[in-house]
């Protein structure tokens, strides 16, 4: 370790700040910490607790620690997502919030299903607008009658109306969404000093990194979980803050400061990712911005190449020259596809890139693509398996008695719900009530009450026992249970029977590749089905080796870059209304608001620029186009000023592309094949 890090790794006198610059081993600094605190100062690693914001980011520091640590001296340790340690919390505190413990987890799927229900709508962008409004009032703390107190536009007071329904409906599923995962323990610490005492007394010392993605509930979570002893470090980049439009606050950082008047700030400014030349337009760029905390990276990694700024004539030029240009430099580089990245502001421009890609045979990975957990398929397996974990889930039971189809039509299920809804109960435990036999023909009950002792046969299978009450059986490993749950309702003819034999091949590849994943967790971990479900509901992607990752060119868009490097970087569509992306103006007519709107926006995009850049280990390419294609029409476009703020001697870096024809084109890459 450097003296910066060593220093941020050995305070333990108050709360600390440990400003990590891009490339500056943050992770390392968390992970020796880590170790430090349960190797060296007698803390107990059961009150150890490291937060981050992905499984990815959780998984990779928990890898880390197991190397430097014995497995003795670990055990107990939470390395996890903020979200985890949100599910620990409602698990053990469920009844003081109102819940059962084996409540629900809504993903953001369900989640819209029910916005739906409320608003009668098919509108996807109305939708998504009210579901993002309702997550941004619950990162704020703001509950249903506040937010209808402070709704200034016709579209947030729908939100409001539809946020208090919203709330109700979970309450009566007994369910939460990911963002209750948080507000609901945090609300809970405000409000209980037992709970609060008992919570701060087990976690001693808590590290969270990447400080600045905080919104204003997590940084009230971590105040209260460290309480007046402020036992923590937080590691966090002013500089790498893009995520305000999901509620994360950069002043969280500067709020710091103030809240712990004896913080220590450490800085690391040394950057073991990238070349020098990088590193200084990085620094040019973001030096534009208002600062809270000085720093400027350097490395001794050498001055490496120039910076290339190329202008293209049009969006398809740009997509070929760069595919021509990642194939030259393969050979000239001696490197491997996954070597190269293609980053982009807006998921649009990826699909000419795409094209490009594949004409030219170049193998790629796109980023930020469809989640294995979000296909229908998926879905479908899992919603039987949460049904089994809560029988008071009530959207597991829709789609779980409707897929495969079992003569349960949508006029039962609106007599069913209405029972349900009269009764209190759920939809599940209403199926064998004698009030609803007299509301459905003997054909409508019949396949009804079925599908109910079937699900009952299976929880009973997974140590959950019956509706009758009587005491559960020992669980019986999930894997044999998810095969038969399969088998039984003939899901793999349900898939052939209801689309073309090569698709209904790769959904069912997916199913096999889900359960074989559960049963590991399941053997590996020690976990029960019911536990396994709610692993499931907090995991975005399969865990995979990064090993196993193919040899592809990546593509992404700058937010879904961030925390990753690559050793080529070539960042397209650098241009005005693109990057920056400005948006629309803000309607309420007032020119200072609107001035210091888009001045707030503009800063954003600069450190979206500055993640660009710094993901860059040893080549940047940088391009614009003078034309790009927008609705069938080609719009005039400018240079972004973030290139003029690299600071670079155009004269002798811009490297222009002449315009090609397509046979032009293939001779000049023939050309460069030959070379090797």
């Amino acid at each position: 370790m450097n003296d910066a890090q060593r220093e941020g790794v050995r305070y333990l006198d108050g709360p600390c700040l440990v400003l990590a610059g891009a490339g500056s081993g943050k992770t390392r600094v968390i992970t020796q910490k880590i170790a430090y605190l349960v190797r060296d100062c007698g803390y107990h690693a059961r009150n150890v607790a490291a937060l981050t914001f992905t499984n990815k980011a959780a998984r990779e520091m928990d890898e880390r620690v197991r190397k430097i640590a014995s497995k003795e001296l670990i055990k107990g340790l939470t390395i996890s997502t903020f979200h985890s340690l949100g599910v620990r919390m409602l698990r053990e505190e469920a009844r003081k919030v109102g819940l059962k413990p084996q409540f629900s987890i809504l993903d953001s799927s369900d989640a819209m299903a029910i916005v739906q229900d409320l608003i009668a709508t098919t509108d996807k962008g109305r939708l998504r607008q009210v579901q993002s409004t309702i997550s941004l009032w619950k990162n704020s703390l703001i509950d249903p009658e506040e937010a209808e107190k402070i709704a200034a536009t016709a579209a947030e007071a729908e939100a409001a109306r539809a946020y208090r329904s919203y709330n109700a409906t979970l309450k009566a599923y007994q369910a939460v969404d990911f963002d209750d995962l948080i507000r609901m323990p945090t609300q809970l610490l405000e409000r209980d000093a037992e709970a609060r005492e008992r919570w701060q007394s087990r976690l001693r010392y808590l590290l969270v990194d990447e400080y600045q993605d905080t919104n204003a509930c997590q940084y009230r979570l971590v105040q209260l979980l460290t309480g007046v002893r402020a036992m923590f470090t937080a590691v966090g980049d002013d500089d790498q803050a893009i995520y305000a439009w999901r509620g994360a606050t950069v002043e969280n950082l500067a709020k710091l400061t103030t809240d712990y008047p004896s913080l220590k700030v450490i800085k690391l400014e040394q950057n073991y990712r990238s070349v020098q030349r990088i590193l200084a337009a990085a620094n040019r760029v973001i030096e534009k911005n208002p600062k809270l905390f000085e720093k400027k990276l350097w490395s001794d990694l050498g001055a490496g190449d120039p910076i290339k700024i190329i202008p293209m004539e049009n969006d398809e030029a740009e997509a070929e020259s760069v595919c021509v240009r990642i194939s030259a430099a393969r050979f000239d580089y001696q490197a491997q596809w996954k070597d190269f990245a293609i980053l982009y502001r807006s998921n649009h421009q990826a699909r000419v890139i795409e094209q490009s890609l594949r004409n030219m045979k170049i193998p790629y990975l796109l980023s930020g693509g469809q989640s294995f957990f979000d296909k229908a398929e998926i879905r479908d397996v899992l919603s039987y398996l949460r049904l089994i974990a809560n029988d008071e889930d009530d959207p597991a039971f829709i789609r779980a008695i409707t897929t495969p189809k079992r003569g349960v039509g949508q006029a039962t299920l609106d007599v069913l719900g209405t029972y349900a809804g009269e009764r209190e109960i759920p939809l599940l435990a209403a199926v064998f009530e004698e009030g609803l036999a007299q509301r459905l023909a003997p054909r409508q009950l019949t396949p009804l009450r079925e599908f109910g002792e079937f699900m009952h046969r299976m929880q009973w299978r997974a140590g959950r026992g019956a509706a009758n009450k009587e005491p559960p059986a020992p669980a019986e490993p999930a894997g044999p249970i998810i095969s038969d749950l399969l088998s039984a309702i003939g899901y793999e003819r349900f898939l052939y029977d209801s689309g073309e034999e090569r698709t209904a091949q790769t959904r069912w590849q997916n199913v096999l590749e889900l359960i074989g994943w559960l049963g590991r967790k399941a053997e590996e971990d020690g976990l029960s089905l019911v536990d396994l479900v709610q692993h499931v509901a907090l995991v975005t992607m399969l865990e995979k080796n990064e090993e196993e990752a193919p040899d592809a060119v990546r593509m992404s868009t700058l937010h879904a870059s961030k925390g990753l490097e690559y050793p080529h970087v070539y960042l397209v569509g650098c241009e005005e209304g693109l990057m920056p992306h400005l948006g629309k103006d803000d309607e309420d007519g007032d020119p200072a608001k609107a001035a210091e709107s888009l001045a707030s926006r503009v800063q954003e995009e600069r450190r979206l620029m500055y993640v660009g850049i710094t993901r860059a280990q040893r080549s940047l390419n940088v391009t614009w186009c003078r034309k790009r294609r927008r609705a069938r029409e080609d719009v005039a476009r400018e240079p972004s000023r973030f290139i003029e703020e690299m600071g670079l001697d155009t004269d002798k870096i811009v490297d222009t592309e002449p315009t090609l024809s397509p046979r032009e084109r293939m001779a000049r890459l023939k050309g460069l094949l030959k070379k090797t």
